[in-house]
């Protein structure tokens, strides 16, 4: 799933989210479904939609992606080319199954959509900490395989301020346990979920980490955002050095990016 994809299923969680009461979280969600082979290998590609998505007033919810065959259960892709053939594919996570049950036409299974959500997933994460559910919630969660156990190693790991919906976010950009504890060990202990997501989604990495450090510099957790963003890397460091560049503090190589100055 592209990284605008992944942003936009966050928001339609979230903004489904308002919309259900404490009583309506955990019910089933209906809508449609199609699934069809993807230009990806051993991929399909899948849509689900659910809510009113014709009249504008916002409670549309529509997830599509490309995803592995093998995300799904009771689906091959041989089953495309039996026209006419019923077939029901499953997502089966730990916060609950979504399944896609019709026919297939013009090799594309097309029908209905039901996410049934799993109460007892929700009573765990309560016994975490998180609280909040609601089903649109828990569609996201399913689709994206997210498990207690990864969000207990997280926590084992030293993340604060984590919450049932920037768990989603901590999931999509990679910031698993042991990239947690990597940071952790340069220094970088205890950070908040934001700040995690911030280096997902702006690719800091500890290798890159240490090649700063091995040039003398110490940058603190924004300032390692702040440089990613301008592209004040190793390399870029270095050209300055070369310059004759060789006292440059973090602030003047960002300012040197953000004025082109180097070119």
């Amino acid at each position: 799933m592209s990284v605008r994809a992944a942003i936009l299923t966050i928001f339609l969680c979230l903004a489904g989210s308002r919309l259900f009461s404490a009583e309506d979280a955990l019910q089933a969600i209906h809508g449609t479904c199609t699934i069809a082979p993807s230009t990806m290998p051993d991929h399909v590609r899948y849509e689900f939609r659910h809510g009113v998505c014709d009249d504008g007033d916002g409670d549309c919810h529509e997830n599509d992606s490309d995803a592995p065959l093998t995300t799904f259960t009771g689906l091959a892709l041989a089953d495309f080319e039996h026209e006419g053939a019923h077939i029901e594919a499953k997502i089966i996570a730990e916060a609950g199954t979504i399944s896609c049950s019709g026919a297939i036409h013009g090799a594309v299974l097309s029908g209905d959509f039901t996410f049934t959500p799993n109460a007892s997933f929700v009573e765990q994460m309560e016994r975490l900490g998180f609280t909040g559910f609601t089903s649109n919630k828990l569609e996201a969660y399913t689709l994206f395989h997210i498990d207690t156990e990864w969000v207990r190693q997280l926590q084992a790991a030293g993340v604060s301020d984590m919450n049932t919906d920037n768990v989603i976010a901590l999931h999509i950009f990679k910031i698993t346990p042991d990239f947690v504890r990597s940071m952790d060990a340069l220094g970088y202990s205890h950070l908040p979920a934001e700040k995690l997501i911030a280096f997902g989604v702006h690719h800091v990495n500890p290798d890159e980490v240490k090649e700063y450090r091995a040039l003398g510099y110490q940058p603190t957790a924004d300032q390692l955002i702040q440089m990613r963003i301008f592209k004040v890397t190793p390399d870029f460091i270095h050209r300055m050095q070369d310059r004759g560049f060789s006292n440059l503090t973090i602030a003047k190589l960002v300012q040197i990016r953000i004025f082109k100055l180097a070119d």
